[in-house]
């Protein structure tokens, strides 16, 4: 299945193919970890609001020398550095539309060469689990970079025909890179999880994709709706194959795994930030109000047992983060709650 689609696109399909790639994964896959956090750690000013994505100009090889770093310590998955990559903040840039485009796929290529560099060097060893691309696609918060990607009010922009026209030629060509998954990520309001629903139909989308939500309250996503609705809309898309949540503190994951349970069989995908908090007026982490990387692992059995089969780290969490939660996993053999396909 790796760098296919999952077919024909009924709801069965794209669901049943994560399904497969978590058993191929001993009931379980490991996600990568903060994107940006490691990219400033080696070096890079992102200082800009492309954010990660301005590596796709000055500095590729620190995002695959990343992926790298995230395969090493046991991930599954990859994503993409193209969270905050969008045609139109290239084009704000300078860049043509044909070179924004040519950009963001990049971002895939550069997903792709980092999974091919690991599994040649792993040709010695049994790799006996899948290694996956997910092209990550953030709100149109995050393009906005003021930090409405945590509060998911866009103002005279919230509408579900502005949404779409904005996110379309974007999916299409990170599509059309050959990613194993297309990962809408950061979702904050209903409204936008509707428009990607569309856009998948419309578009023809034949690559598994997930929905991930964040949250600020444990109950409701950071726009104040109703995260069962939220789930609920993933839920009846037939080309969404996993949901779940991301860039949320630890300790409200537990209620909000349970909540998707209630509405949707499809695997569920976790993926917290360290519980450190965001201060959007000065675009940056307030340092000293999150959980250790032990203490963010603690959390990991219990999630399990609530039914995730899909777990890593979003911002501030590092590759030891998740080299710690591969070994807790393999050590606890975390047991699968996949329903039959």
């Amino acid at each position: 299945m790796v760098g296919k689609s999952a077919g024909g696109g009924g709801v069965e399909d794209a669901a049943a193919a994560m399904r497969r790639w978590v058993e191929a994964g001993g009931g379980r896959l490991v996600m990568d970890g903060g994107l940006a956090t490691e990219l400033e750690a080696n070096g890079a000013d992102l200082n800009d609001p492309l954010w990660s994505a301005k590596c796709l100009l000055s500095s590729p090889h620190l995002i695959r020398k990343v992926h790298l770093d995230y395969l090493e310590a046991g991930a599954n998955i990859i994503i993409t550095a193209s969270y905050q990559a969008t045609i139109q903040g290239f084009e704000s840039k300078g860049f043509s539309k044909e070179q924004s485009e040519e950009l963001l796929s990049k971002s895939v290529k550069i997903a792709r060469e980092a999974r091919d560099m690991f599994l040649k060097e792993q040709l010695d060893r049994s790799m006996q689990h899948p290694i996956l691309v997910a092209a990550s696609i953030g709100s149109y918060g995050a393009y906005l970079a003021d930090g409405s990607e945590y509060s998911g009010d866009y103002g005279e922009a919230g509408t579900l025909e502005f949404l779409k026209d904005f996110h379309r030629r974007r999916l299409e060509v990170l599509a059309e890179a050959g990613p194993d998954l297309i990962a809408f990520e950061t979702i904050p309001n209903k409204l936008e999880a509707q428009a990607y629903v569309e856009l998948l139909e419309e578009c023809n989308i034949n690559i598994p994709a997930w929905f991930s939500f964040n949250s600020k309250d444990g109950i409701h996503i950071v726009s104040g709706d109703s995260l069962i609705e939220c789930a609920t809309i993933s839920n009846g898309c037939s080309k969404v194959g996993a949901v779940g949540i991301n860039c949320t503190p630890p300790r409200f994951i537990h209620g909000l795994i349970l909540s998707i349970r209630k509405v949707t069989d499809k695997p569920i995908l976790i993926y917290p930030n360290s519980g450190e908090r965001y201060d959007a007026d000065k675009k940056e982490w307030v340092e000293s109000t999150g959980v250790s990387d032990g203490d963010f692992v603690s959390y990991v059995n219990e999630w399990c047992k609530d039914g995730a089969v899909l777990i890593g780290g979003c911002c501030r969490t590092t590759p030891n983060t998740i080299k710690a939660i591969s070994r807790s996993l393999n050590q606890r053999h975390c047991v699968s709650h996949l329903p039959v396909a």
